[in-house]
């Protein structure tokens, strides 16, 4: 396909999930009429207008190679969305990155205090499983047990938190390239991870025949990250929606500390053209995904 065509698909893919996600959280997010409501209020603060929407799309993208039903899609997006929100929230508060911005707004703690975020971040975790239990997700209750298994795996200690504590340890420790790749691949991929495997399980599709969607969900995801670490050292913050330098200034090992940026910046190139490879054996049924992969190293600095 074309690059304008494939541009213009990505481009009307990421407005239609984007209005389709912030829907959805408006009316899961409803605010009560008692006390929960700065509760509420705060997640709705967080999750709602906000982000790239990447999981979300990434759960769509995947779900239309196997024609999965697009309401589907969307509240499984919603779900990983709310996982991934959660993880922001708390990971900005001041025990831990403590950030006064994201998405180009006051962080939840800023906008409210410590206690309503952790208690947001909490609750949209919880929402996130609630979701995806509902038969509305999914009829089969065996996919919905199965999405709810891989999310937890994705956002426990083997996966996102785990990636999260050694991020931790990293501003006390020299960490090598290898190390770094672990990190990363737990921290941020394990979500992109599930969000492309989300919907090969929507449409049944055995472990097996998910094998190319796991390759190319871990070198995006890798890709991700050190398109990221170039923003942190050479990004707009305007743009980005968030403070940068943030590693360098912790003394925080990345992919530019210990590959330099031309390297890093070649390095994402071929993650990419491998993410690519993985779907060969798709039509133009793949092409948003193929058109994501592009996207991750190519997105606002």
């Amino acid at each position: 396909m074309p690059v304008a065509l494939s541009a213009s698909l990505l481009q009307t893919a990421q407005e239609d999930v984007a209005a389709g996600i912030d829907r959805l959280f408006d009316r899961l997010l409803a605010v009560p009429a008692d006390p929960r409501a700065r509760l509420y209020e705060a997640m709705r603060h967080a999750a709602i207008a906000g982000g790239k929407r990447l999981r979300p799309l990434l759960v769509r993208a995947a779900g239309d190679l196997f024609h999965v039903d697009r309401d589907s899609s969307l509240r499984v997006g919603a779900a990983v969305e709310a996982m991934h929100v959660y993880s922001l929230i708390h990971d900005d508060l001041p025990c831990m990155d403590d950030d006064d911005m994201r998405r180009g707004k006051p962080t939840v703690h800023k906008a409210y205090d410590d206690a309503t975020a952790v208690l947001a971040g909490d609750s949209l975790h919880a929402l996130a499983f609630e979701w995806l239990c509902d038969p509305a997700t999914h009829a089969d209750p065996f996919v919905r047990a199965e999405l709810v298994r891989e999310l937890a795996l994705a956002a426990g200690p083997a996966g996102m938190a785990g990636g999260q504590m050694m991020d931790l340890a990293a501003e006390t420790s020299d960490f090598d390239l290898p190390t770094v790749t672990r990190l990363q691949q737990l921290k941020t991929g394990a979500l992109i991870g599930f969000s492309v495997e989300a919907g090969a399980i929507l449409a049944r599709i055995p472990a097996d025949g998910r094998r190319p969607l796991r390759g190319y969900a871990r070198d995006i995801g890798l890709a991700f990250q050190i398109a990221d670490d170039i923003m942190d050292v050479e990004g707009n913050e305007e743009l980005a929606g968030k403070a940068l330098h943030k590693d360098e200034e912790a003394g925080k090992a990345t992919f530019v500390t210990l590959m330099g940026i031309e390297r890093a910046r070649e390095q994402a190139r071929l993650l990419v053209e491998q993410a690519v490879a993985h779907l060969a054996g798709f039509g133009d049924e793949a092409e948003l995904l193929r058109a994501i992969a592009r996207y991750v190293v190519e997105r606002d600095r």
